[in-house]
């Protein structure tokens, strides 16, 4: 079942289309990458499923029903710009933006000084929000977002500002909320995050939608036949000793070991490959190269300009 679902949502800003006839549908209880290049849509998009602004033409739907202003109270949502007040001390703003959500006094002060404690600032509450680090007051907006356990929640750029160690901590929180029922949007720009989140993905660019699906079966997609040997034991040419349909694409050393790329015509099969190579050297390792996301990413867009 999808939470929710876009319908050839356009947008359009004066001279600006932001967003020309884009559908999407988000699976529940999964992670759900919004990616594209900076203009490409995504943040016109996530403003118009927070019912911030309004769709110029197009459906929206929560959960099978049209979208209406009730449904925001089931959707979270971390804005890549971020603010709190700086003068305001760090319990006293946690428990109001906690109230804004409509939760009561007594159950906010639980559940904040819970993930405090969870994230190692409960010894920040009583001090003023000017003093915490932007890693600190970004911990914060997070546990804020999540506090009321809504069933959608969008994180645009979540990593942003964090050092390695607390963007592992925030990536087990997300999958650990993905795995206990929440659906989450995530809109970033880094690509290896996406490998290790998203279930889905649709790619925006020029505010088209030019690629969607899952994350898997995306990349199986976009392979090339392309494999990488590990071997030892042979010095020589491969083109002397391989059929000249297969492709060497580079041959190098790897420490002790050597490596090559070869990429197969699609009527071969890897079992071929490892054919023409046994009786001239032996094999270590033999696996399939498959694009990462980054990849697949970069030569979407660059197709799209071409168009």
């Amino acid at each position: 079942m999808d939470i929710f679902t876009a319908e050839k949502i356009t947008k359009q800003f004066a001279n600006h289309r932001a967003l020309n006839k884009v559908s999407i549908s988000v699976p529940k209880q999964s992670i759900f990458g919004l990616l594209g290049p900076n203009g490409a849509g995504k943040t016109t998009f996530i403003r118009i499923i927070n019912q911030i602004t309004a769709p110029d033409e197009g459906k929206l739907f929560f959960a099978g029903e049209k979208l209406k202003p009730k449904h925001v109270e089931l959707i979270g949502y971390l804005p890549e710009e971020r603010g709190l007040y700086k003068k305001m001390k760090v319990g006293e703003q946690s428990i109001y933006l906690a109230r804004l959500k409509g939760i009561n006094k007594t159950d906010a002060v639980k559940k904040l000084k819970y993930w405090f404690e969870k994230f190692d600032i409960l010894n920040w509450w009583n001090r003023k929000v000017e003093e915490l680090s932007k890693g600190m007051q970004q911990k914060i907006q997070f546990i804020v977002t999540i506090l009321h356990q809504p069933e959608l929640l969008i994180f645009d750029e979540p990593f942003s500002g964090f050092d390695p160690i607390n963007v592992n901590i925030l990536k087990d929180e997300i999958l650990n909320l993905r795995n206990n029922g929440a659906t989450i949007i995530f809109s970033t720009h880094n690509m290896s995050s996406v490998e290790e989140l998203c279930d889905h993905i649709v790619l925006i660019d020029n505010a088209e939608k030019i690629l969607d699906g899952q994350v898997d079966k995306i990349k199986k997609q976009y392979k090339s036949n392309t494999f990488e040997i590990l071997f030892t034991g042979f010095n020589g040419d491969f083109n002397n000793i391989l059929n000249h349909e297969f492709k060497v694409i580079n041959n190098k050393i790897i420490e002790t070991t050597n490596s090559i790329k070869i990429k197969i015509p699609e009527k071969s099969s890897p079992n071929e490959l490892i054919q023409n190579l046994l009786p001239h050297l032996t094999i270590n390792s033999f696996n399939e190269i498959i694009p990462t996301m980054n990849e697949i990413f970069i030569k979407k867009v660059r197709e799209n300009v071409g168009k």
